[in-house]
């Protein structure tokens, strides 16, 4: 059996050079002994920890999250009681900050969209107002901002029983905003699984239909049939899984409080707009750098052909300026996500709010604050993996 002299190393193959004085070989040798010390070096200092943490009773075992919560939280995307798990605290607080985040990543998108074209208006008031909200904002630290947003605005609103009334019935107190909203069933989670058909099968006849369409030239409607399946098969599953998933109820005052209908807490409206407007600011710049990117020319071919301003903006200007707004962008989506965690300071029970009380309740600080880092880090590698891969379909193809 011979070996190829192409998959050795080049030192081992080289005839008249000592090993001693061929730079190759000595170039190895550095790598392989860095490589050996780096290694130990790591193993010395992850084994002393653990050993530590051991000894202290800081073990890095997972057991306790099967334990008793024991503590309520008082807002929760899904049903949750003081007697269940660690664990299951710790998923609680994670929703909490995932729909914190989804909903702010997309409210500041369009904020941010709205002000960028404001700052661009030839309209000089409405520049320059557009202009002082983006440097006063960039300019104050977000944990100010949240601190002005929740014991500045909304814990001073009136009392439950002053509570102002809006039409809806829509009633904003102290204890947050109150609005008739839909409340889930027994059903609801069946449901979910047609509205999750129904957005896989969307998506797959889109695509389809549309390489269909332009393989054959033959017009096959993919928008249009994509949004039939993407509305019908849930629309199906309404009826197919008996009682409705969902009941609209409206809030009516109680002794303490309003019950029923849908609840905006103080804490997460705070915190919500306080992300938003932040976060709005900065994506204001990225989109109004992204716009003014594109070519003139590109424009003044839009109007030669026609197009209003609302037509130029949608069809040529925004799908252009995507190609530079995209990059920045992630980053931006990726601060508010980590920004969320300020929110153990005006009380939101986040992923971290969680996860300190699960450290003062169990004594777990280090295996705790590592699944908050896993946490974080799988949260931002998931979002940056979409948003790069949508940022790959809308970059220019050089053939």
């Amino acid at each position: 059996m011979t070996t190829s002299s192409s998959s050795l190393p080049r030192f081992l193959t080289r005839k008249g050079v000592p090993l001693w004085r061929d730079v190759v070989a000595l170039q190895w040798v550095a790598q392989i002994v860095s490589a050996i010390m780096v290694l130990g070096f790591l193993w010395f200092f992850i084994s002393n920890v653990l050993q530590a943490a051991e000894a202290r009773g800081l073990g890095l075992g997972l057991g306790f999250l099967r334990g008793a919560a024991g503590f309520p939280i008082a807002e929760s995307v899904v049903p949750y009681d003081p007697s269940r798990t660690f664990g299951y605290a710790l998923w609680v607080g994670f929703l909490n900050t995932l729909k914190v985040s989804v909903v702010g990543i997309v409210l500041a998108t369009f904020l941010g969209l709205g002000a960028a074209l404001a700052r661009l208006s030839p309209n000089w008031l409405v520049s320059n107002i557009a202009g002082l909200y983006i440097n006063i904002i960039r300019n104050i630290p977000l944990l100010v901002q949240l601190f002005i947003w929740y014991f500045a605005v909304f814990q001073k609103l009136p009392p439950v029983q002053e509570a102002l009334t809006l039409p809806g019935p829509v009633y904003i107190s102290q204890r947050g905003l109150f609005m008739v909203g839909p409340q889930p069933t027994e059903t609801f989670g069946a449901w979910l699984l047609f509205v999750a058909v129904g957005l896989v099968l969307g998506y797959l006849l889109n695509r389809s239909l549309l390489n269909y369409q332009v393989r054959t030239g033959r017009s096959t409607y993919p928008l249009l049939i994509g949004l039939l399946a993407l509305v019908g098969v849930p629309l199906l599953g309404w009826f197919l899984v008996g009682a409705a998933p969902m009941q609209l109820t409206t809030p009516e005052l109680a002794r303490f409080n309003f019950e029923g209908g849908m609840r905006l807490t103080p804490e997460f409206a705070a915190l919500l707009v306080g992300l938003v407007v932040y976060t709005g600011a900065f994506i204001a710049e990225v989109m109004r750098a992204g716009i003014l990117a594109v070519q003139k020319g590109q424009v003044e071919a839009a109007k030669s052909l026609g197009l209003n301003a609302f037509q130029t903006l949608r069809l040529v200007v925004l799908p252009l300026a995507l190609r530079v707004i995209i990059p920045p962008l992630i980053s931006q989506y990726l601060n508010l996500t980590k920004n969320s965690s300020l929110a153990i300071v005006i009380g939101y029970a986040d992923l971290f709010f969680v996860g300190r009380t699960i450290i003062n309740q169990a004594g777990q600080a280090v295996p705790v604050f590592l699944l908050i880092m896993a946490i974080y880090l799988a949260l931002s590698l998931l979002t940056s993996a979409v948003l790069n891969v949508y940022n790959r379909r809308v970059q220019l193809v050089e053939r």
